[in-house]
């Protein structure tokens, strides 16, 4: 009795220490397979720490840019290549846009593609981003960035993987680019979406009411933040078709359209039929041909020099302003023949003596049939 009386002592003994120490230590709990409450909210986005307002800043006046002062601002300039890919072949750096000044260039256009964006992931990315901003700030370069899909964004059909997006991630892009690049003056224009296209119901159907839609409420998010970059808004047709804003415009101020009018879109006499399709637009919105470049035969003078100056011609004439494509050896139509020396295909030629001509007319120097 006495040795059971004895257990049943140190039993109650150990129970009551026990739970002392529980109450002073109590146990961990394993994390349940769900969502961590302990770290709600989104992460802030990484703050820009360069020289944001070194560019004066260009904004919407009519149907011209201008800038702080009230003085126009014409823009001609070229696309780089996706900066993914450039990392990858080691040529993402400073030199890159120094010789793209050298070319001739005063603005230049960075593609982003959602399948890139998404690779890297939209952290690592944002680093790309801010060294390039940052060397075309030192250059006075000013920046377009452009969502680079091809595709009917609508129906989730696109020409390649590449440019495979959802309208949730093009609207989460669209918000990170606003909230990281607000107060920054060089990054003056957001292309929302490169070339929106059925190719001839093979993508499915695009309605226009659906587009205006989409837009508008990309450009209310972007705005909402306090961004100033300028919203640029492409139409059908692989962004070449601008006739539905005779009569259903984008509605929201201070934007600009886009337009990419290849020599293949038309035949001669290009003119009358580049006022029917985007030129009237001209008249009364600013608008960008962030793409333009040789894509005739083998991207040579031969075949294609009477399209670049005529194009070279009206886009001076309506004031619209215009980015070659694309500084790069490997992607067509190619500027350049390699990265070794940065010599100049035929496409890259005649942008540098486009802009020459433009720039320096006394001294110029013509452009070779």
């Amino acid at each position: 009795m006495r040795s059971c009386f004895r257990f049943m002592l140190l039993v109650s003994l150990f129970f009551a220490t026990s739970a002392a120490a529980l109450c002073q230590n109590p146990p961990k709990r394993e994390s349940p397979r769900g969502y961590n409450w302990s770290e709600r909210g989104w992460p802030a986005p990484p703050v820009w720490k360069g020289s944001a307002t070194y560019l004066p800043l260009v904004r919407v006046a009519g149907n011209r840019f201008v800038d702080a002062a009230g003085d126009t601002m014409l823009f001609r300039g070229l696309s780089v290549a996706d900066p993914d890919k450039l990392e990858q072949e080691g040529m993402w750096n400073k030199k890159l846009f120094v010789k793209a000044k050298e070319f001739g260039a005063r603005i230049v256009r960075i593609p982003v593609h959602p399948g890139a964006w998404r690779a890297r992931t939209p952290e690592k990315y944002l680093l790309l981003l801010d060294q390039g901003i940052k060397w075309c700030t030192e250059e006075s370069l000013y920046v377009i960035i452009d969502w680079h899909s091809i595709g009917n964004i609508q129906q989730g059909l696109y020409e390649d993987p590449s440019y495979y997006t959802t309208l949730n991630e093009t609207f989460n892009f669209w918000r990170t680019m606003a909230r990281h690049f607000a107060g920054n003056n060089t990054v003056a224009f957001f292309e929302l979406y490169n070339e929106p296209t059925s190719d001839f119901g093979k993508l499915g159907n695009l309605s226009w009411e659906k587009w205006k839609t989409l837009n508008e409420n990309l450009i209310s998010l972007i705005r909402a933040y306090g961004c100033s970059s300028i919203p640029l808004v492409a139409g059908f047709d692989w962004a070449y078709d601008l006739t539905p804003l005779s009569y259903a415009p984008i509605n929201a101020e201070g934007i600009a359209y886009v337009v990419h009018p290849y020599p293949h879109k038309r035949t001669p006499p290009y003119e009358p039929k580049w006022d029917e399709d985007f030129g009237f637009a001209a008249e009364r919105y600013p608008v960008v041909a962030t793409e333009l470049g040789f894509t005739l035969g083998r991207g040579g003078m031969e075949g294609n020099v009477e399209y670049g100056k005529a194009i070279v011609g009206y886009m001076e004439s309506k004031h619209i302003s215009w980015v070659w494509w694309v500084f790069d050896p490997l992607w067509r139509p190619a500027m350049l023949k390699s990265w070794r020396t940065f010599e100049p295909t035929d496409n890259g030629k005649f942008f540098q003596q486009a802009v020459r001509e433009i720039e320096q007319p006394v001294d110029s120097v013509s452009m070779k049939e």
